[in-house]
Formats: structure tokens, sequence, C-alpha cells
């Protein structure tokens, strides 16, 4: 696959949704036919001979990366909800926010011990949202082979924070200093 230049598509919002944040709008790549599909297709490709059966991806963004990933790769796709979402027995697992706690849910028939699954998300940040995918996804007994990102800040060091719960492959398209 030639090289895509994601990092070149993507447009930064000075002092959004504060003064002093940088936020990494990533919509104006996944509008153009060409960024979405390399973007979907520079992941899959990256993880195709894992073995895949399942992508975990949370929600909301995570919806847009993980099921076109997961359709790539022939495997299922399972959504993470925030509480009260799903319609079915869950289980949930909390993580911390800057300001607060937050939690993640899976239904309970979503996974088992035969699957090999991979989180993909657009961004990882602290690495919060991934830890608790990862929770979540040992809770079933499955394999976690790796978690696949559009975008990584690493001047957060979120693979510090995922190294601690889990030592799957992080990978990332863009990396943000």
């Amino acid at each position: 696959m030639a090289a895509y230049d994601f990092e070149g598509h993507i447009t930064d919002i000075p002092d959004y949704p504060e003064p002093g944040v940088i936020f990494k709008d990533i919509t104006t790549l996944l509008k153009e036919p060409e960024g979405f599909k390399a973007t979907i297709d520079a992941i899959a490709d990256h993880f195709k001979d894992a073995g895949i059966t399942k992508v975990v991806g949370a929600e909301a963004r995570g919806f847009m990366i993980g099921a076109p990933v997961a359709y790539s790769l022939g495997a299922g796709f399972v959504p993470a909800r925030k509480p009260g979402k799903l319609p079915r027995e869950v289980r949930s697992e909390s993580y911390e926010l800057e300001y607060g706690t937050d939690s993640l849910e899976i239904h309970t028939d979503a996974l088992d011990e035969n699957d090999v699954v991979l989180i993909v998300d657009d961004l990882v940040a602290t690495g919060g949202t991934a830890v608790a995918q990862a929770h979540l996804i040992e809770q079933f007994g499955a394999k976690l082979a790796g978690m696949g990102f559009l975008m990584e800040l690493d001047f957060l060091n979120p693979c510090e924070a995922i190294a601690k719960a889990t030592d799957a492959e992080v990978f990332a398209l863009v990396h943000a200093d």
C-alpha cells in the first residue's frame, strides 16, 4: 500500500474544547473517500495475520473506525457503550477520567474464551478507555491481540498505562507529540 498523508488531512482546532487545547479533528480525513479507505485499510492490514475474530470499539468514534475494520478483517464487531445504552445483560468496567469516572459496557454474550480481539478507536490519549476495554475483554477470557488507533497522543504517554494492563501490541497511524 502506498503511503498516505494521514496527518496532513487531520485539522488542528486551537482552544477547543477549552483554551490551550489543540483538538485533532479527524472528520476532515474521514470525509474524503480516499482518506477513510486508507485509514481502514492500514489498520486492518496491520492486523490481518493476527487471527482476529472480534473487533471492540468504544462509543462513539470507535464505532466509525472499528466497524469497518471488523468488516475488512472478516470479524464480528462488538460495541463498548456507555452505561444504560445496551438492552440486555452486560459486563461493565469503570475507568478514571481527568475529572471523575466513567464506565463502558459490553453484552455478556459478546465475547468468549475462543475469541481473538482487536480494540480499535480513533484516538488514544491517556489510555484509560483502552485499558477499560482490555479489562472487559479479560473478563470474558478472550485473547486481546492488539489495539489499533488512527492517532496516538504521545505526549500523554498512553502506552505506559496500557502496558500496565496488557502486553498486547499498540499500533497507531499518526503520532502527535
